[in-house]
């Protein structure tokens, strides 16, 4: 059997061709179908035609002529067909048929193997054949939804629309549609109003057919199409039939539906926002709060100025701060960058969609801030208030060593000297033991005069150290004076003891306390931090050095009085004893502590020469640590004065100016090791406690706060750019105005610090062509946008608040009368908005959202469960307090 009709517009593809055809041969070889066919073609043709004021009886004979045909064509078209002939001739009626046919062929329909003969003939399969061809081309083709169309489009709006309904599902245009369910549901989706489908039974399909044929005819002016009987007894009803029918349902409800659809989208709209709004302040919240107890926590630590006893435990101290701000603290820097930029991020968004300013709960952004700036005043002090203890201990150790070796060379020296005074062998002495008692008495205030600078030195270092000195005045509770007139009282009866032995006495006596000096200096501890003090104590060492022989001399002119006294003795036959009775001080004696200085002085040059080798180690590290500091430090700023020119720029878009922030971060993120390396170096510097490096002006802490500072300036511009787009986007603002609103802030941003002064606004805004000459009017004017643009009257103005500013007064938003004027349409005009029409118009998860935060309807007349949405809408943009 040939082909009849099918049609493909240029949009469809052969697949769907060879489907259509398939499809049109099983269908024609059916009565029953074409029976059907017959009655639903006829109304359809009769619901246009009757706009004409016609219609037709039988459908084979009634467009035999053509003329009731083009008719039918100029009516659901809307347009003029060529002039008909009005012939009765058959010539007459082929021609008109051929207008028609040619005017089928003019809107992309291909027709197949048709001609106006079998149409004039009558012949019945050919002329529903072309009726389904019009019926697809105008009822059907221009159907779309989402990305479907046609047959398929249509499908998808049955199945979308009674999908909510229990015992409905639409999987094609026969069987689907049996029971009468699926009409019916179709009818109670858009008109609820006009069938309770809660009482319908699926095992009534005549009764629910013909309730929803005669509703639509009498309500929708949908005639009927279909007969009840004939589909309930047909195994497989005719689609096409069918498919006309359901689609003079979607052409009923397509207006309306098109009004409920925008409206439901823009609530989805409105609603969307808000959640992501949402998320964000809770976001917000999360990080706010996280943030603010770890510095909660952490600037006590900082604030506590205990200092510790030991230098070990205030390394550790240093050593915990270290690991806080190479650590702890930078996750911390970005937490806070980018709590900020998701505050403006957030703010931005709120302004673009018309929604009230954010307002952290308990004051969490000025808390966050005031807490942070409070971190860093404690942190600010921190170190150096270590290193200044580790010093003052370093000072504190070295001097308590230092009178540990002095105290102790006293203390063995004044043993047995008090002794010594109290005794009163004077009382039984000869008078050559008298004379020998009070040169020796003689010689021992010479020395004690000699060690009084030593005491003196001693007692200032426990003065330093607030330590007591037991033995410092170890000799000032002798009466020297007493014994001393003592002495001098039984000296007229002595006679004078033996020059030689005296003069010994003198001279070993300073001589011995020189030594005994020398060998103290020479043990003494040092502590430097420079090459020049290592220097110094070198070039003090090398003077001692040259005084060595001088005291060599003296030493052998003292050895000389004691050789003298020998050969005399010997010379002359003495028996005297060979024991000086003037000096405890023997050759002995004398000889060996001579041999310690000698051997001491080697010793200082090397520990001195290890000092200098260990400040010329220090001086590389300074060097080292300055060489990196110095190229650091006017990176970072020139990297600061890169951002501020790309954020300034004319001329690109916002794109480019995004691209050139990213490269630019990409560099910033690649040059951290260089950070870390310096981080390195400081470390070594302080373990090794060097405090100063006269190479650099550059501290640690100078490069730390600037690279905290540029990173949190590259993420702060980057996000401004971002809300620049943001809003850009959202108001419809085109690049050359966003350069001509960069342009003139640029102009009138005087300090080119990235915001505007009051008085420059108001000059850039006189600019701009707004009267704000200083009167009443244009004050209370200025007042007005400069609440606008400085909610907080800090007195500068943003570029971002500017470009707000440009952009609120005429950009396109939604608004809360609109989102009312909205869910009035999905609530059918009723002052409120039930929870199953909520549930029905809106997606699952904002039907939702409305339903857990709409109020209840207050006002009388309402079922049970209704919802206030106007209240809703207004709270959505801060109009109340709900």
């Amino acid at each position: 059997m040939p082909l009849f009709i099918t049609h493909c517009c240029k949009m469809y593809c052969d697949e769907y061709m060879i489907q259509e055809e398939e499809w049109d041969r099983d269908m024609l070889l059916d009565p029953a179908w074409e029976q059907q066919q017959r009655k639903t073609f006829t109304a359809w043709c009769n619901s246009h035609l009757r706009k004409a004021g016609v219609q037709i009886e039988n459908i084979e004979e009634d467009f035999r002529n053509g003329l009731k045909l083009m008719l039918l064509l100029e009516v659901i078209s809307g347009e003029r067909l060529p002039k008909p002939d009005r012939g009765k001739m058959r010539f007459h009626k082929i021609a008109n048929v051929n207008k028609a046919l040619d005017f089928i062929t003019s809107k992309g329909v291909k027709l197949v193997s048709i001609g106006a003969e079998e149409i004039v003939d009558g012949n019945v399969k050919m002329t529903l054949g072309m009726i389904w061809t019009i019926i697809l081309r105008f009822a059907i083709q221009d159907i779309s939804v989402e990305e479907t169309s046609a047959k398929e489009g249509l499908l998808l709006w049955c199945q979308r629309k009674t999908a909510p309904y229990r015992n409905v599902n639409v999987q094609n245009f026969h069987v689907s549609w049996k029971d009468g369910l699926a009409f019916c549901a179709l009818i109670h989706r858009h008109r609820p109003d006009l069938l309770d489908y809660s009482k319908l039974n699926k095992d009534d399909p005549l009764g629910n057919l013909n309730l929803a044929f005669d509703i639509a005819e009498k309500h929708l002016d949908i005639p009927k199409m279909l007969d009840a009987e004939d589909i309930i007894n047909t195994p497989k009803p005719d689609e096409r039939a069918i498919m006309t029918y359901v689609s003079c349902f979607y052409h009923a409800f397509a207006g309306a539906e098109q009004v409920a659809e925008t409206a439901a989208n823009r609530i989805c709209k409105v609603l969307g926002v808000n959640q992501e709004n949402e998320k964000l302040m809770e976001e917000y919240e999360r990080l706010a709060s996280e943030l603010l107890e770890w510095i909660r926590r952490t600037t006590p630590w900082l604030e506590n100025r205990t200092p510790e006893k030991t230098m070990a435990e205030m390394q550790r101290k240093l050593e915990d701060f270290r690991d806080y701000r190479r650590q702890h603290k930078p996750p911390k820097v970005q937490e806070k960058c980018q709590l900020e930029i998701n505050f403006n991020t957030l703010q931005t968004k709120l302004r673009i969609s018309n929604r009230p300013a954010f307002m952290p709960s308990e004051g969490k952004m000025v808390s966050v801030t005031s807490a942070w700036q409070g971190l860093e005043q404690a942190e600010k002090g921190y170190e150096e208030w270590l290193l200044t203890e580790i010093r003052r201990l370093e000072r504190v150790d070295h001097l308590a060593e230092k009178f540990r070796q002095k105290a102790t060379n006293h203390e063995n020296w004044a043993s047995g000297k008090e002794l010594f005074l109290s005794q009163k062998d004077y009382e039984t002495a000869t008078l050559t033991e008298i004379r020998a008692l009070l040169r020796k008495h003689e010689a021992f205030e010479s020395d004690l005069a000699a060690h009084q600078d030593r005491v003196e030195q001693i007692a200032a270092i426990a003065q330093e150290l607030k330590y007591a000195l037991p033995t410092a005045d170890v000799c000032s509770h002798v009466s020297l004076k007493s014994r001393t007139g003592e002495i001098i009282r039984t000296e007229k009866l002595l006679e004078t003891i033996d020059q030689l032995f005296l003069e010994f006495a003198k001279r070993s006596a300073p001589f011995n306390n020189w030594m005994e000096g020398a060998m103290e200096d020479l043990q003494d501890m040092f502590i430097v931090h420079t090459i020049e003090e290592v220097q110094s104590l070198i070039a003090a060492h090398e003077q001692f050095k040259a005084t060595l022989p001088e005291a060599d001399s003296e030493r052998q002119a003292i050895l000389g009085i004691h050789n003298e006294v020998q050969k005399i003795s010997q010379s002359y036959g003495i028996k005297a004893s060979f024991i000086n009775p003037y000096s405890t001080i023997t050759t002995e004696e004398l000889l060996n502590k001579w041999e310690k200085v000698k051997k001491l002085v080697p010793q200082r040059d090397s520990a001195l020469q290890e000092e200098m080798a260990r400040q010329h180690a220090h001086e590389r590290l300074r060097r080292q640590f300055a060489a990196q500091a110095n190229l650091i430090g006017p990176w970072i700023q020139t990297r600061m004065e890169e951002i501020g020119r790309c954020s300034l720029e004319i001329g690109g878009t916002l794109e480019d100016q995004m691209t050139q922030l990213k490269q630019i971060e990409h560099v910033i993120v690649a040059y951290k090791p260089n950070i870390d390396k310096l981080e390195g170096d400081h470390q070594l510097i302080q373990e090794s406690l060097v405090f100063d490096n006269k190479h650099t002006n550059y501290t640690m802490e100078h490069i730390r706060v600037g690279w905290e500072l540029l990173l949190t300036t590259i993420a702060r511009t980057i996000n401004e750019i971002e809300t620049q787009i943001l809003t850009r986007d959202a108001k419809g603002i085109s690049q050359q105005q966003m350069n001509e609103f960069r342009s003139s802030f640029n102009h009138f941003d005087r300090k080119k610090n990235g915001a505007m002064e009051t008085d420059d606004f108001r000059a850039c805004l006189i600019s701009m062509g707004y009267d704000l000459v200083r009167s009443f009017t244009g004050e209370v004017e200025f007042a007005r946008i400069m609440m606008l643009v400085d909610p907080n009257a800090t007195g500068i103005v943003s570029f971002q608040s500017f470009i707000d500013f440009m952009t609120r007064e005429t950009a396109d938003t939604d608004t809360a009368e609109q989102v009312v004027a909205s869910f009035r349409i999905l609530a059918a005009d009723k002052p409120y908005i039930l929870v199953e029409e909520l549930r029905r118009e809106l997606p699952p998860e904002q039907a939702e959202y409305c339903i857990m935060r709409m109020p209840p309807y207050a006002g009388h007349g309402a079922p049970p469960g209704a919802l206030d949405y106007t209240a809703f809408s207004t709270a959505l943009y801060g109009e109340s307090d709900l």
